[in-house]
């Protein structure tokens, strides 16, 4: 199987800041990079980890943001699991080969539908794709 580890996890909660609070004060994990995405109505806070991946915080920037309905259905919490894989493509055919559901196909944002892993949305991360906060911030985590 051409996955070959995790990239990354989101985490939606309802309040940016109170989440930034719970997962560096009390958890004690240091904020790398925030930054709120006006065009999608979201806000993310991205707290890196010592093995490479990070942890990433998402919340509605505004009333009437998508993810407020995910999160009136849901309420807060995981929300995302990113696994990384070798080649983006290949990894497609594979899983569409066995059948299983994805979303996305033939955009960058590639995801294994819920119903085909147990309930969790799994995102497909390409291992050569850069994350645009670390580039930001010059992080190398």
């Amino acid at each position: 199987m051409p996955i070959t580890g995790t990239d990354h996890i989101v985490i939606a909660v309802r309040d940016i800041e109170d989440g930034i609070r719970n997962w560096q004060d009390r958890l004690g994990l240091t904020l790398s990079h925030a930054v709120d995405l006006d065009d999608v109505g979201i806000r993310q806070a991205f707290f890196a980890l010592q093995d490479g991946t990070f942890i990433e915080l998402i919340a509605p920037a505004r009333e009437g943001s998508p993810l407020e309905a995910v999160l009136d259905a849901r309420g807060e919490g995981f929300h995302v699991l990113a696994l990384r894989v070798d080649n983006l493509e290949d990894t497609i055919a594979e899983l569409e080969a066995k059948d299983v559901r994805l979303t996305g196909v033939g955009t960058p944002q590639v995801f294994i539908h819920p119903k085909s892993a147990n309930g969790v949305m799994i995102q497909l991360w390409p291992k050569s794709r850069p994350h645009r906060w670390r580039e930001k911030t010059g992080s190398t985590q």
